[in-house]
């Protein structure tokens, strides 16, 4: 983390200060800002949705307003409870998985463009790097279930290997489609290859966008596609035996991973920072993309109220036989467009 958050570019901190310290400090800080600001308020979108949605308000108490200080609350709550380890877990693998869950999403934030020149790092092989660090929160999870020592956790740690396996491949493919039609692997250089047109409109990127997002819910484990933390079936999967902080920081990578995901097909996809044509240069750039992540993480929290969980077979085969197929499909249409309009 701290070697990438070290490679200093053309970002607006370089642009301010000439040190690499005080470059390097305000880039973590605005990281780590960022990554516990925004989940955040995700959390508390999706407590209050929800309620609404489902008629059932919930806390409306605490802070007065709507509840607004309840996540605090919850906070609070976490902090004072007790760190259970069970007596035949295996100690250190189990307290080291929560941060392995964690740090992956927080390194997506590293690179994350909110605007020109709002950003850590702009490295040229951008999309690798956010592949490969949204595969890596898995093993945090394989490694909190194995360690938990509780058959209900190892079904739920399986369950998602499996689940990132199978729904790796399309998000994969679909990211590929984009860097064939940017030409460049850099997230900066794709929003700027967007800047007079999204590539939700251009011809089969469309349907990367569907893909995309559908994948994304998969590797989030959010329903429907949420069956290893199958309450009703395997008790909460692999966090079953988690308790207090630990707890508390695997539900924060899942609304960080929200967050994150939101960004990276907000990128992909939606002209990341670059707002509407017309309207785009009324507002900070910024603003359009704390926008697109907002609205994208809205129909992740949509979609937990609208949809019943799927079958395991149902998850495996609509990926198998649906999504992989679909996403070799449109790149080899994205690569036909490319030749033929060269």
């Amino acid at each position: 983390m701290i070697a990438l958050l070290a490679q200093t570019g053309t970002s607006i901190f370089d642009q301010w200060f000439g040190n690499f310290w005080v470059v390097l400090i305000l880039k973590t800080l605005v990281v780590m800002g960022a990554f516990l600001t925004l989940p955040l308020g995700v959390g508390y979108v999706e407590h209050k949705v929800l309620a609404h949605m489902q008629a059932r308000l919930g806390p409306m108490e605490a802070g007065n307003f709507h509840g607004w200080a309840q996540l605090v609350a919850d906070g609070v709550k976490f902090v004072q409870k007790e760190d259970v380890i069970p007596a035949a877990a295996d100690r250190w693998v189990f307290s080291l998985a929560p941060a392995v869950a964690l740090i992956p999403y927080i390194a997506l934030f590293v690179v994350l463009p909110f605007s020109e020149s709002l950003w850590a790092v702009d490295l040229d092989v951008g999309i690798f790097f956010v592949m490969a660090m949204s595969s890596v929160s898995v093993i945090g999870v394989l490694m909190a279930g194995w360690a938990s020592a509780n058959k209900f956790s190892l079904i739920g740690a399986l369950r998602a290997a499996a689940q990132l396996i199978a729904y790796e491949l399309p998000l994969v493919l679909t990211a590929a489609a984009v860097v064939m039609q940017a030409g460049t692997l850099s997230l900066v250089g794709i929003v700027q290859s967007q800047q007079d047109l999204w590539n939700i409109v251009r011809p089969w990127q469309w349907a990367g966008f569907v893909i995309f997002m559908i994948a994304s819910l998969a590797e989030l484990t959010r329903p429907p596609f949420d069956m290893p933390i199958a309450d009703s079936e395997i008790i909460f999967g692999a966090y079953t035996e988690y308790t207090g902080l630990k707890f508390a920081f695997f539900l924060l990578s899942e609304y960080g991973g929200i967050v994150a995901l939101s960004g990276i097909a907000s990128v992909l996809f939606l002209g990341g920072f670059h707002g509407p044509p017309l309207v785009g240069d009324l507002l900070p750039q910024a603003f359009w993309m704390l926008g697109k992540i907002g609205a994208l993480s809205f129909v992740v929290i949509w979609l937990r109220a609208t949809y019943p969980r799927l079958r395991e077979d149902q998850l495996q085969r609509f990926s198998w036989l649906v999504l992989i197929p679909l996403s070799l499909v449109q790149v080899l249409a994205v690569g036909v467009i490319k030749v033929w309009q060269a």
